[in-house]
């Protein structure tokens, strides 16, 4: 099979490099790629957010399958040409799409199919949101949580303390545009509490296949502090999501997602993702994404144990369920720590090198996010820089793998939660 890959970061570095391994594979493209997809096959410089422009590389390469890895094209609608022209896809369409690309949509739909989640109000207006925020007492049980509708790269979720605080956020998105679009819409929501938890599945529209459980550390700093990221790290599996909870997040989340998505003509194929807080409650579904995470990708995919393409395929081809069974997964544990540049998430450091990756421990995988080549050398080139993931028996020796392989890496300005996965075995 001829693959062609889109995106970039660390979830498409992780993707090539298990793509890479199938025996089915004869060439994988990625586009436009990055370092580390460049040693597992070959970049293509094109943009992703042309639409017809990836239909033409996937003409010209006689590309078998397209793997979407970023919501960005998800949403634009790519997966939808890609398959007007015959192509097969592993990505949902842009009106299945909306469950990332539109929070609003996504809550709408949960309270439609009877999919638990937090209470919300959705605004367009800045007054009115104003006014509604202003009844909050921001006490214990009654403090909101607010977040930009659109996409916003994982970043557009602020958790204000104070009224005032709450205020200058609101206008932060809705006025300023601090986020751009995403933020034409805004979500006021009850704050819940609890461990959160990210369950990851495979579906071909009809049959889901979950992954194992994963967990992100979404704060920059130690102990959950400062401004919200990307992510800053992620561990798998989880053990505060054993089997019996799995199976209750596909028979009451998932399952009832992807039936209500068919039922109203929005088929999914792909990977979707839910993202869950454990209240006391009982667990709530808090957002969708309609892709691999990242860095939850990172982790998850070191433990699959099956051809990926295999999987990719049957989904595009509504025929998950003929090797559901045989999917198999290590009775292992991964790490993932993110090495971050100076002054991330508010800016990026660029060109600055990078050494240390030929000295890693065997065990451990550095995922390229943002990094280029410059002049023969490996620099910096965003945010988020690389992702440095190991496997072990369990989660401590996964862990001290993967602290063992950051302490080897340099660049100017690098910046590391030293917590992830911190006190579990």
């Amino acid at each position: 099979m001829k693959v062609l890959l889109i995106g970039s970061g660390g979830r498409e570095h992780s993707l090539a490099w298990k793509i890479a391994q199938s025996p089915q594979l004869t060439q994988l493209y990625t586009l436009p790629g990055n370092p580390g997809t460049a040693v597992v096959g070959i970049n293509v410089e094109a943009n992703p957010e042309n639409l017809q422009s990836v239909v033409e590389q996937a003409r010209k390469l006689n590309i078998d399958l397209v793997v979407i890895g970023p919501e960005g094209p998800l949403a634009a609608g790519l997966g939808d040409v890609l398959r007007e022209a015959g192509v097969a896809v592993y990505g949902p369409s842009q009106k299945a799409a909306q469950l990332e690309s539109s929070k609003a949509f996504a809550k709408d739909f949960m309270l439609r199919h009877d999919i638990p989640t937090a209470k919300y109000q959705a605004f367009t207006d800045f007054e009115s949101a104003l006014s509604y925020i202003r009844q909050f007492a921001f006490d214990e049980g009654t403090i909101p949580v607010i977040k930009a509708s659109g996409l916003a790269a994982g970043k557009g979720v602020i958790l204000p303390e104070t009224t005032q605080e709450a205020e200058i956020a609101l206008k932060k998105i809705m006025i300023e545009k601090s986020f751009g679009k995403a933020g034409s819409e805004v979500i006021i929501e009850e704050r819940l509490v609890g461990p959160e938890v990210s369950i990851l599945a495979f579906t071909d529209g009809k049959t889901i296949v979950p992954m194992p459980p994963a967990q992100d550390h979404k704060r920059l700093l130690d102990g959950d502090l400062g401004p919200n990221t990307g992510g800053m790290g992620v561990f798998s599996p989880s053990p505060i999501a054993p089997p019996e909870f799995v199976d209750w997040v596909v028979k009451h989340v998932l399952q009832p997602t992807i039936d209500g998505l068919r039922a109203e003509s929005m088929a999914f194929i792909g990977t979707i993702y839910a993202g869950l807080i454990l209240t006391e409650n009982g667990p709530k579904n808090l957002e969708f994404n309609c892709r691999f995470g990242d860095p939850e990708t990172q982790v998850i995919l070191p433990l699959l144990d099956s051809d990926i393409l295999e999987i990719f395929l049957a989904c595009a081809q509504a025929r998950l369920a003929d090797v559901s069974k045989s999917i198999r997964w290590k009775d292992s544990a991964a790490v993932c720590v993110v090495l971050a540049s100076k002054n991330y998430p508010n800016s990026s450091t660029m060109g600055h090198a990078i050494s240390g990756l030929e000295n890693l421990p065997e065990g451990v995988v550095p995922f390229h996010a943002g990094t280029a080549s410059q002049n023969g050398s490996l620099v910096t080139n965003g945010g988020r820089v690389l992702g440095i993931s190991s496997t072990g028996s369990t989660l401590s020796v996964a862990r001290g793998l993967a602290y063992q392989a950051v302490g080897k890496v340099k660049f100017e300005g690098m910046q590391y939660r030293q917590d992830i996965a911190k006190g579990i075995s």
